[in-house]
């Protein structure tokens, strides 16, 4: 068995049990953050039968992933990173997922780009949970009114996303997203990495993150 493999099983399991614990139902996606990572590494979970992968470059994914999703039509690639206008049009045709979406000026590209190519992509707003002025993400104070705006515009929009401030127990933003996706209506939530997926599970998180804890450390 491949050392991905054994981790995404031995990551599988412990939250098994940490759910069994809480007695919540409800178990997350894992994606696998292959950024940076050569498809050697990721071939083994493919084999696997893992189907949700995580980058934050379109140029790289390009390079990586059109000729697998050509053969491999199960797979949902996810853009966990920021993205730029002028990058849209090109993620929209290879990503299933952007869970990075934090401005009008985005959502009109992304809902601009899909209707040109009659595509319908899952977006997550990200939301600057911990206002850090060096990080993406909307106030939490703006987040009714960009989910608004993408309603109007038709976006298909299936939750929030966080990424805590570093270095911090994150329980406290982690229960706050949760409060703040469930008074918005939705039902997916996109939060929890290697360091702390076991965490974000505890507060209902639907889709994990996980990179390092899979695929071992970046070079």
């Amino acid at each position: 068995m491949h050392i991905t493999v054994k981790n995404l099983l031995d990551i599988e399991n412990k939250i098994k049990i940490h759910l069994n614990e809480l007695k919540i139902n409800n178990f997350p996606k894992i994606i696998a953050v292959s950024k940076t990572f050569k498809i050697d590494k990721i071939f083994p979970l493919i084999d696997h039968g893992h189907i949700d992968f995580g980058e934050n470059k379109v140029q790289e994914a390009i390079e990586k992933w059109t000729e697998i999703k050509k053969t491999n039509s199960k797979i949902k690639l996810h853009m966990i990173g920021k993205l730029q206008t002028n990058k849209v049009k090109f993620a929209i045709k290879l990503f299933d997922y952007i869970h990075s979406v934090d401005s009008e000026k985005l959502a009109k590209k992304i809902a601009d780009e899909q209707t040109k190519i009659n595509k319908k992509i899952k977006i997550f707003l990200q939301v600057n949970i911990g206002d850090e002025s060096q990080k993406s993400g909307i106030n939490k104070k703006e987040v009714k009114q960009l989910v608004s705006y993408c309603n109007e515009i038709g976006l298909d929009l299936v939750g929030l996303m966080c990424i805590p401030p570093a270095n911090i127990n994150p329980e406290t933003y982690f229960d706050e997203m949760n409060k703040l996706n469930k008074d918005l209506g939705f039902t997916e939530l996109s939060m929890g990495m290697s360091s702390d997926f076991l965490l974000a599970t505890k507060y209902l998180s639907t889709y994990l993150r996980v990179g390092s804890s899979i695929f071992g450390q970046r070079s």
